[in-house]
């Protein structure tokens, strides 16, 4: 089976070109279906023009042969050729119809074809227009602006037909009386709807996808720091009772209470370990329960720093206490909130150079009380600050080992501080330091 880190990028490459695909495949079949229905509105235009002007000239051969038998019958009763006025070559088509009657046709027509009926339409007799609606002329000639999103129809109406003359109904009508979206609207509606949740399942596999990838490499990190947390203290107590087992050293009591308590510490370590990893198991089910009580900050900063004047030392650290809340008292977990601060300051120190300074300061807003505990370490980038609370993310110092933890610290602060309803902000610039600044609220 491929690694993830190799299968990862062809699955995205399969699932992006897929997706391309269909998307094509979509606007393909709206565009075809689109023009299908465009060129059946305009075959509907076509055929109802021509209805109207083979209404026109139907009426006016029965007129003529009309007006010819009425001729015959008369010319016979007389015995004299009588040829009438509408016999004559320039009698045309146009001139037994007005425009309101030819607009009436043409509107009746567009109706039953279930057309639009906007248009501007005239009837010419060699190029002269006989009758026309009002901007008629214009469309024409092209005259105005908007002629350009009119479609013209032009239907002879007769070629000699005892006339010398060649005439024809023009039809000017919008380019918008074409469009099929509104007829294609839920097929339109339903391929977006279904491309957006297309695009929307992909985006969520792909986020879903780097999140595994994520976990994985966490996973792998974790497993690292663990094996090598947890050697240490066995391999030292191994020692140890190796040491114990010696014959010179089961002679001698204080060498024997010495190895015992290093034995003592590390078997200390190793559950103080343990118990971190089962609290965040704790916080992750959400069953954390907190023994809220009135406490005082200040005292419990002073405590916790006190507790980590070994480490400081070891650092040639300092800490500067400007605790000038006038209310340091708020109602929390007296455990948990003691290991908060603990993290923070042993945190600062982890992540230190040698002349550690830290300032822990508090003060009052009108609801909140604010605390900060900011150091002179060896900072974070924007992209470690943006991941600092993340459950087994630990900060690159290029030695995955030389800083010791799980990388649960930070996640365990961020899941407290939640938890007693507050909030916190980082701030850092990396080589040069740290702030973290918290606000709890006080009834």
């Amino acid at each position: 089976m491929l690694p993830l880190k190799k299968i990862f990028p062809v699955i995205i490459a399969l699932i992006t070109l897929s997706l391309l695909g269909i998307i094509y495949i979509q606007y393909s079949w709206i565009d075809s279906a689109a023009r299908i229905k465009k060129e059946e509105k305009e075959q509907k235009m076509v055929q109802a023009i021509a209805s109207v002007t083979e209404e026109m000239v139907n009426r006016q051969r029965q007129v003529l042969n009309r007006l010819k038998i009425d001729a015959y019958k008369q010319s016979g009763a007389t015995g004299s050729l009588f040829v009438p006025e509408v016999l004559k070559p320039n009698i045309s088509v146009s001139q037994r119809f007005d425009q309101s009657e030819v607009s009436d046709m043409l509107k009746k027509a567009m109706k039953a074809s279930k057309l639009d009926t906007v248009f501007e339409f005239g009837v010419i007799n060699n190029g002269v227009p006989q009758f026309a609606s009002p901007r008629f002329v214009e469309r024409l000639l092209g005259a105005t602006e908007d002629s350009a999103l009119y479609q013209r129809f032009v239907m002879p109406l007769i070629e000699n037909f005892g006339a010398t003359t060649t005439e024809a109904l023009i039809v000017f009508v919008p380019q918008s009386s074409f469009t099929v979206f509104q007829s294609l609207g839920w097929m339109i509606f339903g391929g977006i709807l279904f491309t957006i949740i297309i695009v929307t399942a992909f985006a969520l596999t792909i986020r879903t996808m780097l999140g595994q990838k994520k976990l994985s490499e966490i996973k792998s990190d974790f497993i690292n720091n663990m094996t090598h947390e947890l050697k240490t203290p066995l391999a030292t107590i191994s020692l140890a009772i190796d040491a114990i087992g010696n014959e010179r050293v089961m002679d001698n009591k204080d060498k024997i209470r010495y190895f015992s308590g290093i034995i003592k510490e590390e078997n200390k370590r190793m559950n103080k370990q343990v118990e971190s990893i089962l609290q965040s198991a704790l916080m992750e089910k959400e069953e954390l329960t907190l023994n809220l009580q009135p406490i005082d900050v200040h005292q419990l900063i002073i405590t916790t720093v006190e507790n980590l004047q070994l480490q400081l030392e070891g650092k040639n650290g300092k800490v500067d206490l400007q605790l000038h809340a006038l209310q340091p008292i708020i109602k929390a977990d007296e455990v948990h909130f003691s290991n908060l601060i603990f993290n923070l300051l042993d945190n600062a120190i982890k992540y230190s150079k040698d002349n550690l300074e830290v300032r822990i300061s508090t003060s009052n807003t009108r609801k909140h009380l604010v605390i900060s505990i900011a150091d002179n370490g060896i900072g974070m980038s924007r992209d470690t600050v943006s991941r600092i609370f993340e459950k087994f993310y630990r900060a690159h110092t290029g030695n995955v080992h030389n800083v010791k933890g799980f990388g649960l610290g930070l996640s365990y602060v961020k899941a407290i501080v939640d938890a007693h309803k507050g909030k916190i902000r980082v701030e850092s610039i990396l080589g040069k330091g740290s702030r973290f600044t918290m606000e709890f609220p006080q009834d």
